[in-house]
């Protein structure tokens, strides 16, 4: 496993990069609404980081072996989709809950992060099960230290997440992130405490919990890319790109309209300005 700890230039690079892929968050949520297309909200995305922010997104085209080319500029899984959903002609309605996953590239850095939204008035289960996974996200966030170890990470998700019903997906993990989409370490969301890597201050990951409402297992689409849920049940994800610091962590993925985090949570953050 080839850990790369970054720099003073690559941590204030990828504060500009992390920021910059939240406000693509912040910029499409008023547009997240029933009668939109997944294809309509992947369009303004695209065309906000190419002519407003001067960013690339990482996922067009992106194309790791074995896989045809991601043709979209952002991941959009609805309802029982749990992770790259491609956009396109599904329209929102009432009661859907979906993910936008954004991935920008500034000056050769990689910034990405996740929100959960529910359109409209939403589900009891469908607000339910995005409060749990964003409780999850940071319960796995809070054990981000040096010297602590990637499985404290993985329980504290788990732990939670199966306490309240739900599952944990296993297929799918966090990443470390940098100059390069997808690096070591592979930061699962189940394990136990005291197991795995030492974290070191100078890592960059992201904590991208995928929670189900009923089983962990999974289906995989013809399209190679959409992955479901394979009872048809309902799935949720949050996403943070996390900084070990010599003290503890920071969130790089935060800007204005970022969702404060649940009451106990250690909280670091630096707003950055782009260059």
């Amino acid at each position: 496993m080839a850990i790369t700890l970054k720099n003073a230039h690559d941590i204030e690079m990828m504060r500009v990069a992390c920021r910059l892929a939240s406000e693509v968050l912040d910029f499409i949520t008023p547009h997240v609404r029933a009668g939109v297309t997944t294809g309509e909200l992947d369009r303004l995305c695209h065309e906000f980081m190419i002519k407003e922010q001067g960013t690339v997104p990482a996922p067009l085209n992106y194309q790791p072996p074995g896989y045809p080319p991601y043709p979209k500029a952002t991941c959009i899984s609805v309802n029982d989709v749990i992770c790259h959903g491609i956009p396109g002609d599904k329209v929102l309605k009432n009661g859907d809950a979906l993910n936008i996953d954004i991935t920008v590239i500034k000056d050769g850095y990689f910034g990405d992060t996740s929100r959960m939204f529910i359109v409209g008035d939403g589900t009891i289960l469908a607000k339910r099960l995005a409060q749990v996974t964003y409780e999850c996200m940071w319960l796995g966030i809070n054990q981000v230290r040096p010297g602590a170890r990637l499985g404290d990470i993985g329980q504290a998700i788990q732990t939670h997440a199966e306490a309240q019903g739900y599952s944990v997906v296993r297929e799918y993990c966090g990443h470390g992130i940098g100059q390069v989409f997808h690096e070591d370490p592979q930061i699962l969301h189940y394990g136990r405490q005291g197991t795995g890597l030492e974290l070191q201050a100078g890592m960059i990951f992201t904590i991208e919990p995928m929670i189900n409402a009923g089983k962990r297992e999974i289906r995989t689409m013809p399209d190679q890319w959409t992955v479901k849920t394979r009872d048809r049940s309902l799935s949720a994800q949050w996403e943070h790109t996390v900084l070990v610091t010599e003290t503890g962590h920071e969130v790089l993925t935060h800007s204005a309209q970022t969702p404060a985090p649940p009451p106990g949570s250690s909280y670091v953050t630096s707003f950055a300005t782009a260059a």
